[in-house]
């Protein structure tokens, strides 16, 4: 598979500490990887880092097999879009003018918006189940309801690589299975999906494959199973991992106990 979005040996450091090291990693079109990682592991720091969003101590990240940070801003907003927990703020805008705001970096200053647009907004409503809100204001939303317009402003870049930061956050569980039914559809399209997942069960089931990070570092890597069954995993959270077979579904069920 080639990869769209690739991480080479990169640091970034944090007031004056080095919060991510030596960190490779590569995703490749039609990919769904579950970041995890215990609390302050560097999880929104590396995805931010992947975005283009922080500077580099060391290292490179690729995009589309670019080096990031020589691609414009736009050049960047086109091919990947990042989505990060929604904060609880006043806002005039609509959902419908916050997902718009998505088609900016395909049209640019000072153009009117096309029908590609509006086709753009009017199917990430959709995919988001948003379309009964298009209207309402922000700040009158629930804070699972801005972040699922933070997702929708995301799915209307219409971006190769899609990179999210605690999607779930304020959601309930009809909510997340509705998510992460998107998240699949997206990644069916052929995009590039990394969430970093706070869940390790949702993970599980979701991902194709899993990123354990630690202390910064890539701890473990492959398929949820094999990596929640490692040594590192049961290191990394602190507790016994335990998976366990249910007939009928493609994934393990998993209890979390703490250590003997």
């Amino acid at each position: 598979m080639t990869a769209l979005i690739e991480a080479r040996a990169v640091d970034v450091h944090r007031g004056g500490r080095r919060v991510i090291e030596a960190v490779s990693l590569t995703l490749a079109a039609g990919e769904a990887v579950a970041l995890v990682g215990p609390n302050a592991a560097g999880k929104s720091t590396l995805v931010r880092a992947l975005a283009g969003l922080l500077p580099l101590a060391c290292g490179e990240v690729r995009l589309e097999g670019r080096p990031l940070a020589a691609c414009p801003r736009d050049a960047i907003a086109r091919s990947l879009a990042l989505v990060t927990p929604e904060e609880e703020a006043a806002s005039a805008l609509s959902v419908e003018d916050r997902v718009l705001l998505g088609r900016y970096p395909h049209r640019g200053p000072f153009r009117a918006y096309t029908d590609a647009d509006a086709e753009a907004v009017a199917r990430a409503l959709q995919q988001a189940d948003l379309v009964p809100l298009a209207r309402r204001r922000l700040a009158t939303l629930s804070a699972g309801e801005r972040q699922l317009a933070a997702l929708a402003r995301g799915l209307a870049q219409q971006p190769r690589v899609l990179l999210l930061d605690e999607p779930a956050t304020h959601l309930d569980v009809g909510h997340q299975l509705r998510l992460f039914r998107v998240l699949d559809e997206v990644r069916a399209g052929g995009v590039a999906v990394l969430a970093v997942v706070h869940d390790l069960q949702r993970a599980a089931a979701w991902a194709r494959r899993m990123l354990l990070l630690d202390q910064g570092r890539i701890a473990g890597e492959g398929a949820p199973a094999e990596v929640l069954a490692s040594e590192a995993c049961r290191r990394a959270f602190g507790v016994r991992i335990e998976g366990h077979a249910v007939p009928g579904l493609d994934h393990r069920l998993y209890t979390f106990e703490p250590p003997t």
